[in-house]
């Protein structure tokens, strides 16, 4: 694939399934991204977009969306999770801070990228903020329960009709009755919101080739053209 969505914070243990923030697993996780990151040029794609905890220079904790591409072979940040949740299995708000209430458009192979950190993609608001600023795709990595895949499955088709943008998403999976309640379903969803791809069980990648002038065309089209 020219470009690769991974899931929330791939590369470590699902941390905030346990309730009690552990300060040395945070730093633990935040080195085990590193190395990875490192290694991306080892999966064959140009363009990378994930997520990985890190720590400010105040100390403060937070789930960071990047931008990789083999052009720069770094990792840009892009945005920081603002929406957190925090109940059995998703204490997030006790792991991290929240970032900036702020989303950026990133950069890669001439995409217009827009972000939304697994629950931030709820807040509809911010797909129509992206619809204005034109982005080609929309990526939403995930850490959602097995239990709530078909709702977040619907839940990408309106992201994508209302941002009029090509919405993908990764979701971290585990096998069911696993300590940590993780249900997989990727996507990938046209600016209309019909779906293109999924994964699962089976087939837990899904590549496909898009058309990015439909997404730009559908910027003029209903509901997008609507002003405020």
């Amino acid at each position: 694939s020219d470009f690769l969505l991974l899931p929330e914070m791939c590369f470590f243990d699902w941390l905030p399934a346990t309730e009690i923030l552990n300060t040395k697993r945070w730093e633990e996780a935040i080195l085990a991204h590193d190395r990875k990151i490192a290694e991306l040029t080892t999966l064959g794609a140009r363009g990378v977009v994930g997520t990985r905890p890190s720590m400010n220079q105040n100390g403060s904790r937070r789930n960071q969306a990047y931008v990789w591409s083999t052009e720069t072979e770094t990792a840009l940040p892009l945005h920081e999770k603002y929406y957190l949740p925090n109940e059995p299995g998703y204490y997030e708000q006790n792991w991290y801070d929240q970032g900036e209430k702020s989303f950026q458009v990133g950069h890669v192979l001439g995409m217009r990228i827009g972000i939304q950190i697994c629950t931030e993609m709820w807040f509809l608001e911010w797909a129509r903020h992206y619809a204005v600023s034109k982005v080609d795709l929309l990526c939403v990595p995930r850490a959602t329960q097995h239990e709530s895949v078909d709702k977040w499955l619907a839940g990408g088709q309106t992201a994508a009709v209302c941002s009029g943008a090509y919405c993908l998403s990764s979701n971290l999976w585990a096998p069911k009755n696993d300590k940590v309640n993780l249900g997989g379903r990727g996507w990938i969803i046209d600016p209309e919101g019909n779906i293109l791809a999924t994964t699962d069980d089976i087939n837990p990648f899904a590549t496909i080739e898009i058309n990015l002038e439909f997404a730009r065309q559908s910027k003029a089209t209903y509901p997008r053209y609507v002003p405020e």
